[in-house]
């Protein structure tokens, strides 16, 4: 097993980060976009890629950061999501489907939807895609505002003064992973867990790990794996009024069930995504808040403008900086040819920031008239099935959390995730100041 996770992380990090290194040092800017870490403003980086053309060559892959040249790439037949093993080269593709873990899919493996095209991923999609639905979420919005509610009562309750608290600790992570919690008929109880595996797993979608953290984020994935099949064995038995209950039980009926693997692989997934990237939200929202405050006076305003500020910091400070995808077959993007099984790197920070589509990009905006012109959630097939859900949770928690505390204010210096790929603050200390008392 050792050997085979040491060959895993060989084919999927070891051999990036000579690459990425490599790339650094004759000043490429995707290689220095990646060892740069998560501390520096990426926006700089982007804004020279988008410069020097519509798609150019970066450390080991091809890279963009073009609003228009993403969103086409995003919606082409051309390109397929992820980085299969066959487009590697033969000897390095038999090496890795040697050391595959076929009980450990993780969220950059087949059968998560992330990387499956077609078919099989219109099939998995459809399972959960009914409860994001606009009209579902809608119906989600009491349970949000419940949950946000006794968050900030507890806040109340248990600084009186107004003390000072880790928003992203007691707040912005806690409100997400109860939803999803509900959402997917896991017990409350587990929320604590699912966050230490949320933060290890999370490491995972960064390119170039060290082996060390490698190895954090395969622990982590076997702990969840196996909690998930015990838990999604315990909903057959026992099944609730959840989304996960009705996605175990579809298809028995008729021989059309997901497989074990399929099945953990897509419980996996929505756990996960169903509160990192809103946990990012919150908290890039705060903090752009607290930096802006001519921005905070316009909302207290017009309250009316909360939907368009999430818009706004969706678009300004993205939860998910990049995604990437790979050509299915030579094709032209631009006028620039791409050879089949060609890796293209898509930066979405870097696309809503395009002044192409967006006048004054640098600038945050809460007024902004085309904010969701963003490709925070990415685009075409693989949009995200939780987009409709993140929104509400950022708009009710954003508001929510500022009318309670009128006074609330940064406490310290904030401090960053480390992670590349999804972007967001570990830490950010705030003075609580009075808190209004709670509406009846």
């Amino acid at each position: 097993m050792a050997v085979k996770s040491a060959v895993r992380w060989g084919v999927r990090h070891g051999l990036a980060q000579v690459a990425i290194k490599k790339g650094a040092k004759r000043g490429d800017a995707h290689g220095r976009l990646v060892t740069g870490g998560s501390g520096i403003d990426p926006h700089p980086i982007y804004d020279e890629m988008r410069a020097k053309g519509p798609v150019v060559m970066g450390a080991f892959a091809m890279v963009t950061a073009r609003h228009g040249v993403i969103s086409e790439i995003l919606k082409s037949d051309d390109f397929g999501a992820g980085l299969p093993l066959e487009a590697l080269p033969r000897p390095l593709a038999a090496i890795g489907k040697w050391a595959r873990d076929p009980r450990n899919p993780g969220p950059v493996d087949p059968p998560s939807l992330l990387v499956i095209d077609g078919v099989d991923h219109m099939r998995l999609r459809k399972l959960v895609s009914r409860a994001f639905t606009a009209r579902a979420v809608e119906a989600i919005g009491t349970d949000i505002e419940t949950v946000a509610s006794e968050l900030l009562d507890r806040l109340a309750r248990e600084h009186p003064g107004g003390g000072r608290v880790d928003l992203v600790t007691e707040y912005a992570h806690l409100l997400p992973v109860q939803i999803i919690a509900k959402i997917l008929g896991v017990p409350l109880a587990m929320q604590d867990q699912l966050l230490a595996w949320g933060d290890d797993l999370a490491a995972s979608l960064d390119i170039g790990l060290p082996y060390r953290q490698f190895r954090r984020s395969e622990k982590a994935l076997s702990e969840l794996n196996d909690w998930l099949r015990e838990h999604c064995a315990q909903l057959r038995r026992n099944p609730g009024d959840d989304l996960l209950s009705r996605v175990v039980l579809a298809g028995q009926d008729d021989g059309t069930e997901l497989r074990d693997q399929e099945l953990t692989a897509l419980a996996g997934l929505v756990l996960a995504a169903g509160f990192e990237t809103t946990v990012n939200l919150i908290g890039n929202g705060a903090v752009l808040l607290f930096e802006h405050p001519e921005q905070l006076e316009i909302l207290r305003a017009d309250p009316s403008l909360w939907r368009n500020a999430v818009e706004e910091t969706l678009r300004f400070d993205s939860p998910v900086q990049n995604t990437a995808r790979h050509a299915v077959r030579d094709t032209t993007v631009e006028g620039v040819p791409i050879s089949r099984h060609v890796l293209v790197a898509l930066m979405l920070a870097g696309a809503n920031r395009d002044p192409a589509v967006f006048t004054d990009p640098h600038t945050f905006d809460v007024t902004r008239a085309n904010a969701k012109d963003h490709l925070a959630f990415s685009a075409g097939p693989h949009y995200c099935l939780g987009a409709a859900l993140a929104r509400m949770e950022g708009e009710i928690g954003l508001r929510k959390l500022f009318d309670r505390f009128p006074d609330l204010a940064a406490d310290g210096p904030a401090r960053r995730r480390p992670t590349r790929l999804l972007h967001g603050w570990a830490s950010v200390p705030v003075r609580l100041g009075s808190a209004v008392a709670a509406a009846a």
